[in-house]
């Protein structure tokens, strides 16, 4: 895990905050007359997507989260649980509640590739890839 500074809190990036991995969704670094600089953020929790605002003030620091991804399978979704296996290697399942990711899963179909976040090798997350595929018609 690397150091942040608080100036180098920007968006996009995924730090440590009390334990937990957060996605910087904004930030923005000011100077109210004499006093010392601080940086507003908006951090979204990974797992539960609960949104908060923290200031993060000059002698403040976070750690940066090692995050991975990797490439999974959705399985179907059982009694509140939805079924994953990792791609290539069907007998690694795991589950996440049917409450934390059914907005995302209620109409992918058996087999449909998922992209999942790890975090302390751990899935915390799924994300559907968006595939565009455009038809061309001719008149």
């Amino acid at each position: 895990m690397s150091q942040l500074a608080y100036n180098e809190i920007l968006p996009k990036t995924v730090i440590v905050y009390n334990g937990e991995p957060y996605e910087v969704l904004s930030s923005h670094i000011f100077r109210m007359q004499m006093r010392k600089p601080v940086n507003q953020t908006k951090l979204r929790h990974v797992v539960s997507g609960k949104v908060v605002e923290i200031s993060f003030h000059q002698n403040e620091s976070a750690n940066e989260a090692e995050v991975g991804k990797m490439q999974a399978l959705y399985l179907y979704t059982n009694r509140g649980e939805s079924w994953f296996c990792e791609d290539g290697q069907p007998s690694n399942r795991f589950s996440f509640p049917e409450d934390a990711v059914h907005d995302r899963v209620q109409w992918l179909k058996q087999n449909a590739p998922v992209e999942v976040m790890t975090y302390e090798e751990k899935p915390i997350a799924i994300k559907i890839p968006v595939k565009v595929e455009l038809e061309v018609t001719e008149a």
